[in-house]
């Protein structure tokens, strides 16, 4: 067997077991019998008392497991540690940070090879390999090792929030206190309450357990999902069975003999017998049995454990259709969890209840994101690590201001929080009292404050929270909650819902801007790469018949209003402006002979990729105004997938580069007399507002939860303030510097208050 099967069935392996101690002793078994050595050991840091503690070996004394306690530096394993890189020696004892343990029985052993075990930067462990005879292991060995550490990284890291590493745990599979787990924020604000997990239709392994509680309609609704299952095979078993030789035909025969009684059906009854629902039970025995045929070594038989994993998402898709998968009582806060968030799940809490969502899949521009966002809820977005079974119903607390979420936390973090609440309460109060006031300066400088909308229930919030108008629509969200493309007539009627309470006041609709992370799950783009792909107006020019039809639509809906200004997503040439210019004209002139009294609208552009930049002047003599999207443009500086836990901490937008690209945009903007606004998240964060209104943007364009801080800090200083706060950011060259120093200046400000919570490192 090759050193790639033979990694492939050790991981296959770890992926199965229980628990992280199950995990290590596999490892180490697995590793010793393909590396031929006499012994193989992990050693893990604790982070409580801030030592690597021997968790499991084979070929040491066992006894010596969770005893022998080294510091960070003590021994070779504290230098393997120390220096981050695999170390090789043919006589340990001859090391100078070689130290013997009395009762590890090593002193036998003198060829040493140790790989740490790293995670995002983070030393996790030492995954040793000792021998007898003293020799240098050779280059593929090394290879295998550091392969295979590099491995069970992901296995400690994943098992490091759910407590399941601590050599101090009396039970290593309970959830510790203050389990954290990272993803990116999708809304702000802090959530405290208890998880709820919703699984989505036919998704074994996101079905949580949860007591029956009516254990006969629970065995009744299983028997009448497995009486369907039967059905369908046997159905479509005879249909094929011309086409199918008799070796295929036997396939169904054996699915069939799978659900006897006496097979998988009679143990997912006694799972239920014992007071589990019918999901739970499913999805236990399903892959209980699915772990077991995929450790086997025969091809054959490891293909069975697909057939069983098939079987059972078709008996819970039965088990889940026409039925509420919720329980029917919710405790008073809800923090709803899922593999995938969606608006529809939203529907099943009682929005009074809701106080948090958290979705493993997903990201911060996701239509369930900009949802939350617009009814204020706090939201995290790509928890990739979090294991939904593992907590439902525990309670928890939703950071969404850093992207966190905390898992059964401790009194001291909840009376952390509780502070935190409070404040926000109070601020929140304090600034509704200016809504009807100006957002200017106090040497009287105004600038405009707008919202970004989608929804209509977006627009009674922003009216209410005193918005001076509309700087993005976003018009893909029609698009995304229907099954297909909206007619002409109901886009007219999105558009008009979302014009006509803000008439006179501007509404800013940016075209349909699919791709990347925006999907229509009937107008599917897979693409190795989305963000560099086909997204945005190379989608909509690509389809004119799309285009215009929305355009028209648009259009339309302003007659009598006269307030629309339409703008045009992800361009990075004036060929494409050109292009979609002479579509809006050719629609507006067709509306016009058709009898439509419109007024031609204002038609902008988008700034949101590095060509644009550095084209701004060329852009500017093409269009009435330009909008910086700073959330992309970061990203696409930066070359960071904001959206990806692994590098999401590398994404910021007080990043130099990005700052530098900032004011070149509106100065070479205003430099052809054009009007510049900003409607990324950089708009809506008090900093971030002060340096646009320095820089010299005409507008800011936010969520219409963040008019109220950015209004009260724009009316807290001068302009001359303003200036400082941009010349001591431009003087830093790096972002983090950036931030410290503008938190300092807006507390001695006097505008500490605004600043985003500092919270949990």
């Amino acid at each position: 067997m090759s050193m790639l099967a033979v990694l492939r069935k050790i991981v296959q392996e770890v992926n199965s077991a229980s628990d992280l101690n199950t995990a290590l002793e596999i490892i180490v078994k697995r590793v010793q019998q393909t590396m031929n050595t006499e012994v193989c050991s992990v050693y893990l840091f604790d982070a409580l008392t801030e030592q690597y503690v021997l968790m499991a070996t084979e070929g040491l004394n066992p006894e010596a497991v969770g005893k022998i306690r080294l510091a960070p530096s003590e021994g070779v394993v504290g230098t393997v540690a120390v220096r981050a890189e695999p170390l090789n020696l043919e006589n340990v004892a001859a090391h100078p940070s070689y130290r013997f343990i009395t009762g590890s029985g090593e002193e036998q052993f003198h060829s040493f090879l140790g790989a740490p075990i790293i995670n995002q930067r983070k030393v996790l462990g030492v995954l040793v390999v000792q021998q007898k005879q003293r020799r240098r292991f050779d280059e593929s060995e090394e290879a295998f090792l550091v392969t295979m550490s590099a491995q069970l990284a992901g296995v400690i890291a994943h098992n490091e929030v759910t407590g399941g590493n601590r050599v101090n745990a009396d039970s290593p599979s309970q959830l510790r206190q203050d389990a954290r787990y990272d993803g990116v924020s999708g809304a702000p604000g802090v959530g405290v309450g208890t998880a709820v997990v919703i699984a989505p239709l036919a998704n074994l392994d996101a079905v949580p357990d949860q007591q029956a509680e009516d254990i006969d309609a629970e065995l009744k609704h299983f028997r009448a999902a497995l009486s369907r299952v039967r059905h369908d095979i046997k159905v479509v078993g005879r249909s094929l069975a011309r086409r199918l030789k008799g070796e295929e035909q036997a396939l169904f025969d054996v699915y069939l003999r799978m659900l006897d009684d006496s097979a998988l059906a009679g143990e997912i009854e006694q799972q239920i017998l014992q007071g589990q629902w019918a999901q739970g039970a499913l999805r236990r025995v399903v892959q209980s049995h699915v772990r077991e045929f995929e450790m086997m070594d025969d091809l054959y038989l490891r293909e069975r454990g697909t057939d069983i994993k098939d079987l059972g998402r078709r008996v819970l898709a039965c088990l889940q259709e026409n039925v509420c998968h919720l329980p029917m009582q919710f405790p008073d806060q809800v923090v709803l969890v899922a593999e995938e968030l969606t608006a529809s799940m939203l529907g099943e809490v009682p929005i009074e209840k809701l106080v948090g969502l958290v979705s493993v899949m997903g990201s911060g521009n996701s239509h369930c994101a900009i949802l939350a966002r617009s009814m204020g809820i706090p939201t995290v977005m790509g928890v990739v690590d979090l294991s939904t079974i593992t907590v439902h119903n525990q309670p928890v607390i939703i950071d969404g201001f850093s992207g966190r979420l905390f898992v059964n936390p401790s009194e001291q973090l909840n009376r952390y929080y509780d502070v935190i609440v409070r404040e926000e309460l109070l601020l929140s109060k304090g600034l509704e009292q200016m809504r009807d006031l100006p957002a200017e300066t106090l040497d009287g400088h105004q600038i405009p404050l707008c919202v970004n909308t989608g929804l209509v229930t977006d627009v009674a919030l922003a009216l209410v929270r005193g918005a001076e108008g509309v700087g993005l629509y976003r018009s893909e969200v029609p698009f995304m909650i229907k099954e297909f493309f909206p007619s002409e007539a109901e886009q007219i009627d999105s558009y008009r819902r979302q014009l006509l309470p803000f008439a006179p006041r501007p509404v800013t609709m940016r075209t349909l801007d699919i791709g990347g992370d925006k999907s229509l799950p009937y107008f599917p783009i897979d693409e190795a790469n989305p963000s560099l792909g086909w997204r945005g107006i190379r989608v909509t020019l690509d389809h004119p018949e799309i285009f215009l039809v929305q355009v028209r639509a648009m259009l339309q809906a302003s007659e009598g209003l006269d307030n629309l200004r339409i703008m045009l997503p992800m361009v990075s040439s004036v060929v494409e402006i050109d292009e979609a210019v002479a579509l809006i004209d050719q629609a507006f002139a067709e509306l016009i002979e058709d009898g439509c009294r419109l007024v031609r609208p204002k038609i902008g552009v988008m700034i949101e990729v590095p060509a644009a930049v550095y084209q701004v002047r060329s852009f500017a003599r093409r269009v009435d105004f330009l909008s910086v999207g700073s959330n992309d443009l970061t990203q696409y500086l930066l070359a960071v997938d904001r959206n990806n836990p692994r590098v999401a901490s590398l994404y910021n937008s007080y990043h130099p580069a990005v700052l530098t690209a900032l004011l070149r945009i509106v100065v070479e903007a205003h430099k052809e007399k054009v009007q510049v606004s900003i409607c990324g998240e950089l708009a809506g964060d008090p900093v971030g507002a002060i340096l646009m209104l320095a820089m010299g943007y005409d507008m800011l364009s936010m969520s219409s939860t963040s008019l109220g801080k950015v209004k009260s800090a724009i009316r807290g200083i001068t302009l001359d303030q303003a200036q400082l706060f941009l010349d001591t950011a431009l003087s830093f060259d790096d972002p983090l510097s950036v931030q410290k120093a503008l938190g300092t200046m807006l507390v001695d400000a006097g505008l500490g208050r605004l600043s985003r919570p500092q919270l949990q490192p």
